[in-house]
């Protein structure tokens, strides 16, 4: 990969009940995590967010979760191996059959939530997603977080020939391992729009963060999450844009 993605969970609306504003920040990002109706999403809002990433050219990546729709797929959940090998499979093959219906495929697997936070705090899980997605589809990459060192996840990855595309955030404040800080803290949440772009600029140029402590980290990122559920996050998605093309530009 020879430069940084950016990716934005979609497709989180529900029935009647709608949730950010896909259409618009679509034009602006490189992959789609689309919902599988866990957490969020339905078939019928699944299909027509496919829809508007295959008509922009965007690559679709199932975002699995645990079955919490109350909780929007942010309670953890006591689930066994084989329960949570069998909820990926599930989700993952919904959303590749409506994609298949459309002339697409699922490219990439992005756990949500609570889901994606245990993967990242239990190498046991971890272990199971990533042995559940090689198993689906081996040429599946799988995003997660990146810290400051990431090499027990890239072993395991390299263990079942599965490819991890590790992820970064502009918005948030890391401490000095590379793990985002508390929401509860402060100043753990960038909102200065010329404060997110340039961490996006940094982290696309493969420069050092600030952490925490005032020490340098560097991330090693192949993908960028950015938001789009209302319009100030969407404005921010478009700077983001355009300063990483105007970067690449010759």
């Amino acid at each position: 990969m020879s430069r940084l993605l950016l990716n934005c969970d979609m497709g989180e609306s529900f029935g009647s009940w709608s949730m950010g504003l896909d259409a618009e920040v679509m034009p602006f990002i490189d992959c789609a995590n689309i919902a599988c109706g866990f957490h969020a999403g339905d078939p019928g809002i699944m299909r027509a967010t496919v829809a508007l990433a295959v008509a922009q050219g965007v690559l679709i990546g199932a975002h699995p979760a645990y079955p919490d729709l109350a909780g929007f797929g942010r309670r953890s959940m006591a689930c066994s191996s084989e329960e949570i090998r069998d909820l990926l499979h599930y989700q993952i093959g919904a959303l590749d059959g409506i994609c298949r219906t459309q002339g697409t495929q699922v490219a990439y697997v992005k756990p949500h939530g609570a889901l994606y936070n245990d993967m990242m705090a239990d190498p046991l899980t971890l272990r199971t997603v990533i042995a559940a997605v090689a198993a689906y589809d081996r040429s599946l990459p799988l995003m997660l977080m990146a810290t400051a060192d990431n090499r027990a996840a890239q072993a395991l990855g390299d263990e079942y020939g599965l490819t991890l595309w590790f992820e970064a955030f502009a918005d948030r404040a890391y401490d000095a391992v590379g793990h985002l800080l508390s929401r509860r803290l402060p100043g753990a949440v960038h909102h200065d729009p010329a404060q997110v772009v340039e961490q996006a600029l940094r982290l696309a140029r493969g420069e050092a963060l600030v952490a925490s402590d005032g020490s340098a980290l560097w991330l090693r990122a192949h993908t960028l999450c950015v938001h789009g559920d209302n319009h100030a996050s969407v404005a921010a998605v478009r700077q983001i844009r355009q300063a990483l093309d105007a970067q690449a530009a010759p």
